[in-house]
């Protein structure tokens, strides 16, 4: 995938980039697995802000993804590759001999007319989605499962992928592009590859309003609020913010505090942390 640059002849589109979306090959959605999508705009049942910076955007339709996998030895073709608003990554079309069609995230390299397939024993091609037991050692995956038959929870972004390091007994030793390293039951799928689309995170949004078009609302600094609004509020002119470190508008520290739970089960499948 490259990148599409403008002439100059606003501030805002010098240094914006967008997508050439070389790699799209089909324009418009599946209409049968379109859903609605409500926007809340980070408010909750009472109307209060519970999510701040959100709110606005453009409208969009969510696409019904197929992160189980569950159509077992059932030869399934590319029919295009497309946009998805939802996410960074573009998904792929595909339709199974039986004339049922589903979306997938779209991997590296798959291209209309590509045959993908899911089963305990299938060929080790991008696409392709089987359980780790039946995955080679150093291959790379994505779209992992984190107990079976749950579906896809991990390496779902663009250009993401994980490695399958080791086996051992029930378990499977996988790397995560964090650098975690993690145990994760070897009768959990993964798909084979990387995911596509890979240039995504070198686009360069150019000027606010494309932020806005994202449904994110300005952020504003809270050296420049009152105290009542943010603990870094307040004082004449440009003041520091008063304490031993920057803090959280709940008064939590905002650099190197840990916030995850110490006791959370999952913490015995973590062999190696990210940092």
């Amino acid at each position: 995938m490259g990148m599409k640059h403008f002439k100059a002849y606003t501030p805002s589109r010098r240094n914006m980039t967008v997508s050439n979306f070389e790699e799209i090959t089909k324009k418009t959605p599946e209409k049968s697995l379109l859903t609605t999508k409500k926007e809340k705009a980070g408010r909750n049942a009472y109307g209060r802000i519970t999510v701040r910076h959100q709110g606005g955007g453009n409208r969009q339709k969510y696409r019904i993804i197929d992160f189980k996998r569950q159509k077992d030895d059932m030869v399934a073709t590319v029919i295009g590759i497309e946009y998805d608003p939802n996410r960074s990554a573009n998904i792929a079309l595909i339709q199974y001999e039986d004339g049922e069609k589903a979306y997938i995230i779209a991997p590296a390299g798959l291209t209309d007319g590509d045959k993908v397939v899911s089963g305990q024993k299938v060929d080790i091609k991008p696409g392709n989605c089987m359980p780790l037991e039946s995955i080679p050692v150093g291959t790379m995956i994505h779209n992992i499962e984190l107990n079976p038959g749950q579906g896809a929870k991990l390496v779902r972004g663009a250009g993401q992928g994980a490695q399958l390091m080791a086996k051992e007994g029930k378990y499977s030793h996988v790397r995560l592009p964090s650098g975690e390293m993690r145990l994760i039951l070897t009768r959990c799928r993964a798909t084979i590859g990387t995911i596509g689309n890979s240039d995504h995170e070198n686009v360069k949004l150019g000027k606010a309003g494309r932020k806005r078009h994202m449904g994110i609302r300005p952020t504003v600094r809270g050296s420049v609020m009152n105290p009542v609004d943010h603990p870094h509020g307040g004082g004449e002119g440009r003041a520091p913010v008063g304490h031993a470190g920057p803090l959280t508008p709940w008064g939590k520290p905002a650099l190197g505090y840990k916030t995850r739970n110490r006791k959370k089960q999952s913490n015995k499948f973590i062999v190696k942390r990210r940092k």
